[in-house]
């Protein structure tokens, strides 16, 4: 699944191509995504122009301006959707499910073989949008720190690991990144969130940083099928500390790393630094 360093890969990705640009086709091959695309949605971008486009934990926010005021693109990638830049001319492929066209010839283009994303409308800025009400803070933001873990984790008996992918706690944090933040502050994921420190948490913090931003600054994870706006991959997957390495030694102390659940989820972790 794209979490959010993928998706503010693609974000980057295409904004040089959408931003400023007029709208002039939409089309629309498959409308049974995990929500409906919206009947009218042709009707309603055609002819409006693109303003700067956003991110919201794992939503993207594409702006438009139209003769009613602003309005929004709300798209989520869902499982295995990925956005690309391609060409007018450029043959789709299966499970290429809308184009949007701009003026420039550009192409924005959204494949999905899972359907489990969806492109929404919405007038205004979509800020109010009930999917978005409850987030968390995003995780580079100033507001995301040690201080709000632990003020958040107090009398919470949840393993500190889903306690971390909670999105009402922060947006971003998902099962790969939790699993790399843990082990670079050398927290063991199964401690409950409320018998963790405070200095521990600031150290947590700093590492939710740390590793979005690399994942972020090498265009994200590459596990299955994610790429970037521009049919790239990502990279990160080269640093990866714990995930996806269960028994293999600790890069940092060599001991055989562990896989263990932990709410639903599968966790990897190295049992001599996490603790």
């Amino acid at each position: 699944m794209p979490e959010l360093p993928e998706v503010e890969t693609t974000r980057r990705g295409i904004a040089p191509y959408l931003e400023g640009q007029v709208i002039t086709e939409v089309l629309v091959r498959q409308t049974r995504l995990r929500v409906p695309v919206p009947e009218d949605l042709a009707e309603r971008l055609v002819g409006t122009r693109v303003g700067v486009l956003k991110r919201r934990a794992k939503y993207l926010q594409i702006p438009v301006a139209t003769l009613e005021g602003e309005a929004t693109l709300l798209w989520h990638l869902g499982m295995s959707g990925s956005l690309r830049i391609a060409n007018v001319g450029d043959l789709p492929k299966k499970h290429d499910h809308v184009d949007v066209v701009t003026a420039k010839g550009h192409v924005l283009r959204y494949h999905d073989p899972r359907r489990f994303g969806f492109v929404d409308w919405q007038q205004g800025d979509g800020s109010l949008d009930k999917r978005l009400a409850h987030l968390g803070p995003e995780p580079l933001d100033d507001a995301f720190n040690g201080r709000w873990l632990y003020n958040a984790s107090r009398n919470k008996r949840v393993a500190v690991k889903p306690f971390l992918m909670d999105n009402r706690v922060v947006v971003g944090a998902g099962n790969i990144y939790a699993a790399e933040a843990l082990f670079m502050a050398g927290i063991d994921p199964r401690r409950a969130a409320g018998k963790i420190s405070l200095a521990r948490y600031q150290q947590l913090a700093a590492a939710v940083k740390e590793v979005l931003a690399a994942a972020i600054t090498q265009g994200g994870t590459t596990l299955r099928d994610f790429v970037s706006g521009q049919d790239e991959p990502g990279y990160f997957a080269q640093q990866l500390n714990v995930y996806g390495r269960h028994g293999q030694p600790c890069l940092r102390c060599g001991v055989e790393l562990r896989r263990i659940t932990l709410g639903q989820r599968a966790s990897v972790f190295c049992p001599g630094c996490q603790r």
